[in-house]
């Protein structure tokens, strides 16, 4: 069974904390392992610190503040994350980045969020996990000034265009791809674009319990995706790639520990 490693998963603060210990060990079942749990606030990213430290090993995290929360950045803010991505088990800065489909913060307070959390990963010298819808210009414009200084960069779930994909492959940036690429309605020039990125570049992720593959068959019972389903993404993937599917699973679990520099994770089957 190939490995697999999950680069974002909510497990705090979403419809899958109330059964965490049964949607890790299903993913175990599965060779899905670590996962990486993403930190979308503050209070949220604490959370995850304190879940990875009740299971080592397990569970990795990042500590960020999403686009969706710029609104609640302020003046101590940055010390507050400053001191979070220094605990153990924290992996990277993030989720970071601008989010211009819902608007839920204003774009100024995005782009000053965004631009700080850049500078706390490049003077922590973590790498940084990034969100980004309908921003494409802000977001590489931002990314631009610090992206040199920058001990790597992931932008998640990646669902842009042929445009979009060049510039992040000309930033240098790792890509994360989501089931996203199984919808037959809106994955569609996603699945055209996925062999395009480097093979040294490419992640999966479910983003559980978010982005169920829509191709799945049987279908689950639930409509909450888990880091359980990551094997299907990764084969769909491959496919599309015309790569073998373990040969692929291999690259995209090397690719992600060593982004997050897990040096103690096993050689992948």
């Amino acid at each position: 069974m190939p490995s697999h490693i999950d680069i974002a998963v909510n497990l705090v603060g979403s419809a899958l904390e109330k059964d965490l210990d049964n949607v890790i060990q299903r993913a175990v079942a599965q060779g899905v392992s670590p996962l990486i749990v993403i930190g979308s606030d503050l209070t949220e990213s604490q959370q995850a610190i304190d879940c990875c430290h009740q299971h080592p090993q397990l569970l990795f995290c990042t500590a960020g503040v999403h686009p969706h929360h710029a609104k609640e950045w302020h003046s101590g803010s940055a010390d507050q994350l400053t001191q979070l991505a220094q605990q153990p088990y924290v992996v990277a800065v993030g989720e970071c980045g601008l989010d211009y489909n819902r608007d839920f913060s204003p774009r100024p307070m995005q782009r000053k969020a965004f631009a700080e959390q850049l500078a706390i990963a490049v003077d922590l010298q973590l790498p940084v996990l990034m969100h980004e819808r309908d921003a494409h210009e802000d977001f590489a414009a931002i990314l631009q000034e610090y992206r040199s200084e920058l001990n790597g960069a992931l932008l998640h779930c990646f669902t842009g265009n042929r445009n979009s994909l060049a510039r992040y492959i000309d930033l240098d940036l790792h890509l994360g791809i989501t089931g996203w690429v199984c919808d037959e309605r809106r994955g569609i020039e996603l699945a055209e674009l996925v062999p395009f990125i480097p093979d040294n570049r490419i992640m999966i992720e479910t983003d559980s319990p978010y982005l169920l593959p829509r191709s799945m068959r049987p279908k689950p019972k639930s409509s909450k995706n888990e880091p359980q389903y990551l094997p299907y993404i990764s084969e769909y993937v491959a496919n599309l790639r015309g790569q073998c599917p373990n040969e692929f699973a291999k690259q995209a679990y090397t690719n992600s520990a060593e982004f997050f520099k897990l040096a103690w994770a096993y050689e992948p089957i």
